[in-house]
């Protein structure tokens, strides 16, 4: 595909984690190509995969990174309670993962299980779990092997931070939890649909007249692709082939160059 395609996309999706920031740190240019796209009149939207905030949350952050072009912000909390509400009914839940996440679905209507009364749950809910222990990996585990749904926002392996480290992800909970159990995941965000159709939504935008720009392929490019949208592979990295995306850039300058807004 011609890079010529992103002068005439209307709006844009950005991932966060590992593309607009990585960890309390904007990568560079961020804030400055982000401005320029609201300044053109395109459409901007933040999707991230993150399990423990909600996008009311992010875009509290975003704004105090000094992003205050940020006005819709997605994750898979937005979402979860109703997910497992129209797969399962009203659900008694055992939470691995953050107060947030266990809030939000009790706002949903279900009821939370203390991870001591596995057997009584009918499912598991698995995010990023800053308290995890290996007797919250084996209720959960035994509680999905007896049949409960194991229901994630995300598989993604790791969550990058500043200077290029990174923590363990959902992905990585979730791979114990369902090897243990002998399950398969039910994915909520990134690379579903939902997330994605949200944000499109939220800008009133068709997806063949948006594009998602992320770090993975797996979550950000493979996802998009599915719902028919334009797709940019963030990958600072030097010589990153473009494989499954659309378009590869090695910074945000080189995003506004080809977006015609720098």
């Amino acid at each position: 595909m011609s890079a010529s395609i992103l002068s005439s996309v209307r709006g844009f999706v950005f991932d966060l984690d590992g593309c607009v920031w990585n960890g309390n740190t904007l990568n560079p240019g961020a804030r400055e190509t982000l401005a320029a796209l609201d300044r053109a009149g395109r459409g901007l939207a933040f999707v991230s995969n993150n399990s423990r905030a909600t996008g009311g949350e992010l875009r509290e952050r975003l704004h105090g990174l000094g992003v205050d072009v940020a006005r819709h912000v997605l994750t898979p909390l937005e979402i979860l309670g109703e997910v497992i509400r129209e797969r399962f009914g009203p659900s008694r839940v055992l939470v691995i993962g953050s107060p947030d996440m266990a809030a939000v679905i009790a706002r949903a209507g279900h009821e939370l299980v203390d991870v001591k009364d596995y057997r009584a749950a009918t499912v598991v809910a698995v995010g990023n779990d800053f308290d995890l222990s290996y007797e919250r990996v084996t209720n959960a585990a035994r509680a999905a092997a007896r049949g409960a749904p194991l229901v994630t926002p995300n598989v993604d392996p790791r969550m990058p931070i500043e200077g290029g480290d990174f923590l363990p992800g959902s992905g990585a909970t979730v791979a114990a939890i369902a090897t243990a159990a002998g399950v398969r995941p039910i994915v909520v965000g990134k690379p579903e649909p939902p997330l994605f159709r949200m944000a499109l939504e939220r800008m009133a935008l068709s997806p063949a007249a948006a594009a998602m720009v992320g770090d993975s392929v797996p979550s950000d490019i493979r996802g998009a692709r599915a719902v028919g949208m334009v797709t940019v592979l963030y990958a600072p990295e030097e010589g990153t082939p473009a494989g499954e995306a659309d378009l590869v850039v090695g910074s945000f300058a080189e995003l506004a160059r080809l977006a015609g807004v720098g």
